[in-house]
């Protein structure tokens, strides 16, 4: 149940990402059926990454577009069109497919990490889908889920009930360290305070502050010569050059090759 009342999924049409990935995932889990052998080349089988590294460094990304079944698929596709729809929709396209992309690979990251001597290949968009939950989770945490049409339960305690019964009721087959991994990042992800990457952005600002208060000083410096040059100049019209001082001779002469050469420093 959304704010605008009771529906089933997401209101109005797929979203372009979500619908790349709904024809994506469905188009390779076809050819696994054709091609059994797909599994095993494009799984992430940590055992092998680091056996063969650097040769396998494209596991930890197409993993996530494999899957071990017909339900599997159906259920990952399922939830990523119910729960990603409104996201992408409120994010846009490109940082939403990044996300989802990031997030499945943070789970490929901790699997490797955890599972290192694994040979059994790990599949599926899972680790992308539960940081896509995760997301859902905090953004909207008051929405009302309908479990099994009948149970409505806000979504900040539906999400982790689903998350903690997959952990539970999973067997040894299932993928907990990659589920944990998109977790995690999904919540570092959105967060975290990441203004401390920003420091290259803060010497270039001190930088440019610091280039703009020195034209400023040249800047003022430039009006009090062209001041006193005009104070000069209005001496010379009243009494004539011949009369200045020694002193003003050397301040025109002084001030033409400053500002001479002020001017081509400004070109």
């Amino acid at each position: 149940m959304n704010q605008g009342g009771f529906s089933i999924g997401p209101r109005g049409a797929i979203s372009p990402f979500i619908k790349v990935m709904l024809i994506a995932n469905t188009g390779i889990f076809i050819l696994q059926n054709i091609f059994p052998q797909l599994t095993i080349a494009l799984g992430l089988v940590p055992a092998r990454f680091f056996a063969d590294f650097p040769n396998l460094l494209y596991q930890p990304l197409t993993y996530m577009f494999l899957h071990g079944g017909f339900f599997h698929l159906l259920f990952n596709m399922f939830v990523l069109w119910m729960f990603g729809t409104e996201i992408e929709y409120a994010w846009g396209s490109k940082p939403f497919g990044r996300f989802y992309l990031l997030a499945g690979l943070a789970g490929a990251l901790l699997t490797l990490i955890v599972n290192s001597s694994q040979m059994i290949p790990t599949v599926g968009a899972s680790a992308a889908i539960y940081g896509v939950l995760i997301a859902y989770w905090l953004m909207y945490p008051n929405r009302l889920l309908y479990i099994y049409f009948l149970f409505p339960i806000k979504v900040k305690w539906a999400i982790p009930g689903m998350m903690l019964l997959g952990f539970l009721a999973g067997g040894a087959n299932i993928a907990h360290m990659a589920h944990l991994g998109g977790a995690l990042f999904a919540l570092v992800y959105l967060k975290a305070d990441w203004r401390w990457l920003r420091l290259t952005d803060y010497f270039r600002t001190v930088k440019y502050r610091r280039q703009e208060a020195k034209l400023e000083k040249n800047r003022q410096k430039a009006e009090d010569i062209m001041k006193r040059v005009d104070a000069i100049l209005d001496k010379i019209n009243e009494v004539g050059i011949d009369n200045l001082t020694p002193a003003e001779r050397k301040f025109l002469e002084e001030a033409s090759t400053h500002l001479s050469e002020q001017n081509s420093t400004d070109e």
